[in-house]
């Protein structure tokens, strides 16, 4: 099988994606507009990588897509030469409109959030590409119910449920906090992008309330990811004197993120907007209780009072509830942990995840 990919080839998803599919034995090319500036598919032979050099973000507004309006011609010769078996197009109103507009067959459309959750609200054109987009797809995809249900209030097609799923190889239990923390310390955070949306200042105001409480625990934020709003944060925390219970890592490899999930006590997630919730689910493989909003896909990917506890978005006197009472109880902490492992290990296992999308697939192609 022979497949094209659209999508920023430096994306974490997309690597994963190309890199397992190209394991069993479909050959592969990305074509992205960013350039490519990960190593990742160095001395992989069937992944090929085009790019356009351009630099796009997801969340460029209805006149930025003419950059993907731009790159079809190129793709259509791209296809042409590479004779695919299918496209598939993540992100539904960038690369969704680039696959749809070269009106190549079968025609696969993964959505990943904000291209269904707040695009199409901009503006009657946002809506329109977002529907053209769907229309035009064989195939919707989406990594949660949420999502899927919110994409449906644009198409009347069926959508099927495909998981970020997570190596449970990779993501598991490991002692690693001794190289930046004591052995005793209980670590709250989180690693997600320190942008508006992840609502990383309530988690510190929440860790805030929590460690004047409790003074006699020995207690460390941790914060892993960089962003724009890095510099906001910081002074957040040197304004609330949590500086010496703090560190901040800034943005890691992949590779590195189970280094850092294991060194957490209590994994939070305490966003306003989320489509699935991969951090949490790669927190729980990894044994660790977690905490997070009750919005988007979060609440798929957590059983409450089970695997972890779902609180009030964006409120930093519920999110420190639930911080508390996990503290203050290593049994409860360990059991949530076991639980959350056991869940990722039935619904999210990579491997499962690969297999139904080769699948879908073939499917399509039958």
């Amino acid at each position: 099988m022979k497949l094209i990919l659209l999508g920023d080839p430096n994306s974490v998803h997309i690597i994963k994606w190309a890199k397992l599919l190209s394991e069993n034995k479909i050959d592969i090319l990305i074509f992205g507009l960013n350039p490519c500036i990960v190593d990742d598919y160095q001395h992989i032979s069937n992944i090929e990588i085009f790019t356009l050099n351009e630099n796009t973000t997801l969340h460029e507004g209805a006149l930025g897509k003419l950059k993907y309006i731009k790159a079809v011609p190129e793709l259509k010769k791209i296809v042409k030469q590479f004779k695919p078996d299918i496209l598939h197009a993540h992100y539904a109103t960038s690369y969704g409109l680039l696959g749809a507009l070269s009106r190549f067959h079968p025609f696969v459309l993964s959505v990943w959030g904000s291209d269904v959750f707040s695009f199409p609200n901009k503006s009657f054109l946002h809506r329109l590409i977002l529907k053209y987009n769907l229309k035009q797809a064989d195939k919707i995809l989406s990594t949660s119910h949420i999502m899927a249900k919110e994409t449906n209030l644009y198409t009347d097609k069926e959508i099927e449920i495909t998981p970020f799923g997570i190596d449970m190889e990779q993501f598991k239990p490991m002692y690693t906090k001794e190289n930046l923390f004591r052995k005793n310390d209980i670590i709250i955070g989180t690693v997600k992008a320190l942008e508006e949306e992840y609502g990383i200042e309530y988690l510190i105001k929440a860790f805030k309330i929590v460690s004047d409480k409790h003074k006699e625990l020995p207690l460390k934020l941790l914060i892993v990811g960089g962003g724009s709003l890095e510099n906001n944060l910081k002074g957040l925390v040197k304004k609330l004197e949590l500086e010496n219970d703090t560190l901040f890592v800034g943005k890691v490899h992949f590779s590195e993120v189970p280094k850092y999930q294991n060194m957490l006590s209590v994994s939070v997630s305490v966003s306003d907007s989320e489509s699935f919730g991969v951090a949490i689910i790669e927190a729980s493989a990894c044994a660790k209780p977690v905490v997070v909003s009750n919005v988007g896909g979060l609440p798929e990917v957590v059983k409450d009072g089970v695997t972890g506890i779902i609180v009030l978005s964006r409120d930093e006197f519920s999110t420190a509830d639930a911080i508390e009472k996990l503290i203050l109880d290593k049994e409860l902490r360990d059991k949530m942990g076991e639980n959350g492992r056991e869940r990722i290990k039935k619904f999210y296992n990579l491997n499962d995840n690969v297999d139904q999308m080769i699948n879908i697939y073939e499917g399509i192609l039958k």
